[in-house]
């Protein structure tokens, strides 16, 4: 077990997890009260205070023992859900696949700004910055930028997945005639146990992983 590059990890990519899945959560709640549900808004949930979203299990515990066993290779955890009640919504089916697309949406909005961050701000740094002071700035930046797309977009990917209750499985159950949207809902309760047998067979090699790595390089064209 390499102790100095799991620590190195947890530096780099900490902060940019907990603004990748605060944002997400965020705009989850953020749409749903746009379009008339306001139970996120009366809990505390539409913050930018990361501590309102972590889940002490999926946020902290679960990632850090995956970083740990797994030396690094994979890592996976979950924040608390924004509550929304769809009874709220003038057209509940709609407005809940709009919400739930709002947090991929999000990810990958952080994703690309990460990259121009990257192009536009770094290189102002480096010129402005004293040659030491310079070196230690901009390299820990950098990767952490880099840390933020390579997480957005796994958190992206992840939640789209369409099987409910993920949120790529709320958008296909909201673009589904009614029928088959109750009919497909109801594997829900079952939902997470086929994600996790989709991530440790060969379904997330063949399709969910060069996905993402796809995203990645699309987004770091940029760079």
């Amino acid at each position: 077990m390499d102790i100095a590059n799991i620590l190195r990890q947890l530096a780099i990519s900490a902060l940019p997890i907990l603004i990748a899945i605060t944002f997400h959560e965020v705009a989850h709640g953020l749409v749903a009260y746009r379009l008339g549900d306001p139970t996120a808004k009366f809990m505390g949930r539409l913050t930018l205070n990361p501590l309102a979203h972590i889940d002490k299990i999926g946020t902290i515990l679960m990632p850090i023992m995956l970083l740990i066993l797994t030396n690094g290779q994979f890592v996976f955890g979950y924040a608390k859900p924004v509550p929304i009640n769809t009874a709220n919504f003038k057209d509940p089916k709609k407005h809940m696949a709009l919400s739930a697309a709002a947090g991929p949406v999000m990810n990958i909005s952080l994703a690309v700004i990460s990259a121009l961050l990257i192009k536009i701000i770094i290189p102002v740094l480096a010129f402005i910055l004293p040659a030491g002071f310079a070196n230690a700035i901009v390299e820990p930046l950098t990767l952490m930028l880099l840390s933020s797309i390579k997480w957005n977009v796994l958190l992206a990917v992840f939640n789209l997945i369409p099987v409910p209750p993920l949120d790529g499985g709320r958008v296909l159950v909201g673009l589904l005639p009614h029928r088959q949207a109750i009919a497909y809902s109801r594997i829900e309760p079952y939902g997470m146990f086929i994600v996790i047998l989709l991530i440790v067979t060969d379904v997330a090699r063949m399709f969910i992983y060069p996905l993402m790595s796809a995203l990645f390089k699309l987004i770091t064209l940029i760079l």
